[in-house]
C-alpha cells in the first residue's frame, strides 16, 4: 500500500468511525450532487464520445459509477445483513450501454436510496468486524465502505469536469 493509500485509509476509518451513519450519507449525498452537476456540464449530444482515445466517455463513467456503486453498496448491505460481501464483477461486466445522463442518474439513485435506508436503519456498531476488500485500501468494514462511495463520486465528478472541459469546444 502506497502512502497515499494508506492516508486515505486511515481518513476512511476515523471519519467512519467518527461519524454516524446518517452523517457519513449527507456526506455521500453531498458527493453525489458534485458528480451530477460535473456530469450536467457535460454536452448531452456529446455524453458517449471521448475526449481522447485511451480516456472514458462520461457514459462509461456513469456506468462505472453505477457499477462500483452496486458492488460497495450491495457489500454494505450485505455485510449489515451477517453475510458475505460478495466479489467485486470485472470491469467487462459492466454494463455501458448509451443512456442519457438522466437514465444513469436514476439507476444510481434508485441504488443508493437502498443502501441509504439500510445503512441509516443500522446499528451503528453492529458488525464491524466484518469487511469488504478494497483494491487498494483493504479491509473496509461497512461504514468505511459507505464512505469510501464519497471519495469514488468526488473522484469521478473531478474526472467528469475533465471530460465536459475536453468536450465544451466544436468537435
Amino acid at each position: 500500500m502506497t502512502d497515499e493509500q494508506k492516508r486515505i485509509r486511515g481518513y476512511l476509518q476515523a471519519q467512519a468511525a467518527k461519524l454516524s451513519p446518517a452523517q457519513i450519507v449527507d456526506k455521500v449525498r453531498a458527493a453525489m450532487t458534485e458528480l451530477r452537476a460535473a456530469a450536467g456540464a457535460v454536452p448531452p449530444a456529446r455524453f458517449t464520445e471521448r475526449p481522447a482515445p485511451e480516456e472514458w466517455s462520461a457514459n462509461e463513467v456513469m456506468a462505472h459509477v453505477v457499477e462500483a456503486g452496486r458492488h460497495f453498496g450491495g457489500a454494505v448491505v450485505r455485510l449489515l445483513d451477517g453475510q458475505p460481501p460478495g466479489a467485486p464483477r470485472d470491469a467487462p461486466a459492466r454494463d455501458t450501454t448509451p443512456r442519457p445522463l438522466e437514465a444513469w442518474w436514476a439507476l444510481l439513485e434508485r441504488d443508493r436510496a437502498a443502501v441509504f435506508a439500510r445503512a441509516i436503519a443500522a446499528d451503528p456498531g453492529a458488525r464491524l468486524d466484518a469487511t469488504v476488500e478494497h483494491a487498494f485500501f483493504g479491509p473496509l468494514n461497512w461504514r468505511e465502505t459507505l464512505l469510501f462511495l464519497r471519495l469514488h463520486d468526488l473522484d469521478h465528478a473531478g474526472q467528469m469536469q475533465k471530460v465536459a472541459g475536453a468536450l465544451a469546444g466544436p468537435r
